[in-house]
């Protein structure tokens, strides 16, 4: 009877602390994801600023206008991580296409306005990269634990599912932005 008894506290104690860890893992995931998720509309925020400089001096590179445009106006109205991965990754590709706009017009490249959106620009991007890091090593962790044994009994029972990674679709948007001077 105290045997029983005993195994009985400990499968509880067992199961608390797994699931305690389980709760842990998936609250730093969602953590992880807000600090993407800031990041990205810092970005989305900088996007009309730096459209409206453009437009000053090139004013018939409209496609390159419009495009990134539209690519964070459908990037604000998506929640989905599958759906928004590629979106931002295309919207990178898009704002390196309007900073390169810059080699074509001195006047733009001077424009003291123009380059500090391209730093503060640069500086988000970077803060993405480490937000991203840091959310797929979250999810990583999770998705380990939700896996293994003896911790997927618990998950199981508590229905746990796998988080998605942010992932890069384009090799180029691996790369920050490069500033030009």
């Amino acid at each position: 009877m105290t045997i029983a008894l005993f195994a009985g506290v400990i499968c509880i104690v067992w199961t608390i602390i797994v699931y305690n860890r389980l709760v842990r893992d998936r609250q730093r995931v969602l953590t992880a994801w807000s600090d993407i998720d800031v990041q990205l509309k810092r970005r989305h925020d900088l996007i009309p600023k730096l459209v409206a400089a453009v437009e000053q001096y090139a004013s018939y590179e409209r496609s390159t206008l419009q495009t990134v445009i539209a690519l964070r106006n459908q990037s604000t109205q998506v929640n989905d991580l599958g759906e928004k991965g590629p979106l931002e990754s295309r919207l990178g590709s898009g704002l390196r296409s309007l900073i390169a706009l810059a080699e074509a017009y001195p006047e733009l490249k001077a424009d003291q306005s123009f380059l500090q959106l391209q730093n503060e620009l640069t500086e988000v991007e970077n803060q993405i990269q480490y937000a991203r890091r840091y959310y797929n090593g979250s999810v990583r962790n999770l998705n380990t634990r939700i896996a293994t044994f003896p911790d997927l009994i618990i998950a199981r029972v508590f229905s746990y599912q796998p988080a998605p990674f942010f992932e890069l679709k384009e090799t180029v948007e691996q790369e920050p932005p490069e500033i030009m001077a």
